[in-house]
């Protein structure tokens, strides 16, 4: 039996912005895998139930590294706060520096992911929910 890869239930914004879900229709996937794959994230071009095209413009995910940049900085405040909280040592610049790369280096596709998300979801003044959305074109049949 097929199950339903677009169910009915209507998403949240922040729950539908979590899920990595086109902005327009809260239906289809922006991102092809997870964040934390063995594969490079892939974004794809377009939604897969509503058409739309998720750079809207030329250079539009350019701002997206203005909102990686400010996710950046605050994983690393809070990587180096969680080390002095649990070490107590104020005075090792290795330390800190390593803790704060570290945060960098595992917290990077997140940022990739969801500054792109963000963007879509609060920093586009044009790009709205439209519920009840109908589908651009025929359902294919999924393949296994």
């Amino acid at each position: 039996m097929r199950e339903n890869v677009y169910p009915q239930m209507e998403l949240s914004e922040f729950k539908a912005a979590c899920q990595a879900k086109c902005p327009r229709c809260r239906k289809g996937n922006i991102f092809i895998g997870n964040a934390y794959g063995l594969k490079i994230q892939k974004m794809n071009d377009r939604c897969d139930y509503c058409d739309l095209r998720f750079e809207r413009e030329p250079g539009y995910f350019y701002v997206a590294m203005f909102v990686s940049y400010a996710f950046t900085v605050a994983e690393m405040i809070t990587a180096c706060l969680a080390c002095y909280v649990l070490t107590g040592n104020d005075s090792s610049f290795i330390l800190y520096a390593s803790v704060a790369l570290l945060a960098v280096l595992v917290s990077s596709p997140f940022n990739y992911r969801y500054s792109r998300v963000v963007l879509m979801y609060w920093l586009s003044p044009g790009l709205k929910y439209i519920p009840n959305l109908p589908r651009k074109f025929p359902k294919v049949p999924l393949t296994k």
